[in-house]
């Protein structure tokens, strides 16, 4: 597929910024909610619709949803989540290797509760301490152990068994922890090293400082999305473009690093609400002076439907539209023309604190069609005016090609 060289090509994703219409029936999803300028007049001017990133019968995880938006189907290059996180931070396996995600976790009435996935959102200072206290005791169950960014962390087991089941933390919050242990072939290994976790962690500096500040503890692991290597085509072979993916969360980046693009490093993104819009913003557009296409990820609108709270992913959306959908289409007058694709990865409500896997409304522009004169009853951008379109497309993994062919005109 041959491109114009001078067209740059952006896909923004503020993950899990959707809701589900049916669970979302007062006052109506925070989409509908917030008010989002920009994204309003995104989808005033371009292409809208609906997407599914979920392929029929598949988890609806982060992992499976972008790398539809990236282009790849999920059934044909899937494994498990972690191995996109060793590759974000350099790691990469060996064939029989088996990467895991390895979560600091607040477990609550004598470790029987799952009460926070995130730790509270420990930071990566902290984190990282914790993690140095505990490798000692993985290496001689004969893992290894990285730390990563605030509450996420990788666990390797080199030639690891076929057949293990694991459940992700933020799937069962507040629910039964021993329900949720991981089962199957060197499942028992697993489940010590949760319980052996414990004792390490109950007095650690760091969790007595962060009770002293009221803050929620660190006092569990929690392995989960497990995998081996995929096998991907970059998006240089598939499309000969070059790119860049900006994003705080290692899953993401790896992700990126297995189609081919060079995962940028953002001083200060976190992930959450705190994090570093400006920079993040920057990045992207600094690096399109040299490149294709950027993907660029934030993460805060989905850990604000994790939190249940309306007020959060309402702030959250609306940061996203006010400090980076804004600044990205002022920055992108440098450039003659332009592409973007901007959708959630999956739905997150706050009703149910969970991904789900229903449709995600998309905005498909080109930068011939900005700006235009927009009708002063324009709908705002929604899941709502986005079904009303009438525009589905089956398989998210489809968007891409037609970014870079038309970009939805």
């Amino acid at each position: 597929m041959s491109l114009d060289s001078k067209t740059k090509f952006l896909i923004l994703v503020p993950d899990g910024m959707a809701d589900s219409p049916e669970l979302e029936t007062q006052g109506g999803s925070a989409l509908e909610a917030a008010e989002t300028p920009w994204m309003d007049r995104m989808a005033a001017c371009g292409m809208v619709g609906m997407s599914h990133t979920i392929p029929e019968g598949m988890e609806p995880a982060s992992d499976v949803a972008n790398l539809s938006i990236m282009g790849y189907s999920p059934r044909d290059v899937y494994s498990g989540r972690a191995p996109f996180e060793a590759a974000s931070m350099g790691i990469w396996l060996g064939p029989n290797d088996l990467a895991f995600r390895l979560n600091l976790v607040t477990l609550e009435r004598n470790y029987t509760v799952m009460s926070d996935h995130s730790a509270d959102h420990i930071t990566s200072a902290e984190a990282k301490e914790i993690i140095f206290s505990l490798a000692p005791m993985i290496e001689d169950m004969g893992l290894d152990v990285h730390p990563g960014v605030s509450y996420r962390h990788l666990l390797i087991w080199r030639n690891g068994p076929e057949g293990l089941v694991t459940y992700p933390p933020h799937d069962f919050p507040g629910q039964l922890v021993p329900v949720h242990y991981p089962s199957g072939n060197g499942a028992d290994i697993l489940i010590r090293l949760i319980i052996k976790s414990w004792k390490i962690l109950e007095n650690h500096p760091v969790n007595v400082r962060r009770k002293n500040r009221c803050q929620g503890l660190a006092n569990s692991v929690w392995p989960w999305g497990q995998g081996k290597p995929p096998r991907m085509r970059t998006l240089n072979e598939r499309f000969g473009i070059s790119g860049a993916v900006v994003a705080a969360v290692d899953l993401v980046k790896g992700i990126g690093a297995y189609a081919g693009l060079e995962p940028l490093h953002v001083e200060g993104a976190t992930g959450y609400l705190d994090t570093n819009y400006q920079g993040k913003v920057e990045a992207a557009l600094e690096a399109l002076k040299e490149r294709d296409f950027v993907y660029l990820h934030v993460e805060a609108p989905d850990e604000a439907g994790h939190s249940g709270q309306r007020d959060l992913k309402i702030k959250a959306i609306q940061d996203f539209d006010e400090k980076v959908v804004g600044p990205i289409l002022k920055g992108l007058e440098a450039f003659p023309h332009w592409r973007i694709l901007l959708m959630p990865d999956h739905q997150t409500p706050v009703s149910t604190r969970v991904h789900t896997a229903g449709p995600v409304p998309f905005i498909l522009l080109d930068s011939e069609q900005w700006p235009r004169k927009i009708e002063v009853n324009a709908p705002p951008f929604s899941e709502k005016m986005a079904a009303s379109t009438g525009t589905v497309v089956s398989q998210a993994s489809d968007l891409i090609e037609m970014l870079l062919k038309d970009g939805g005109r």
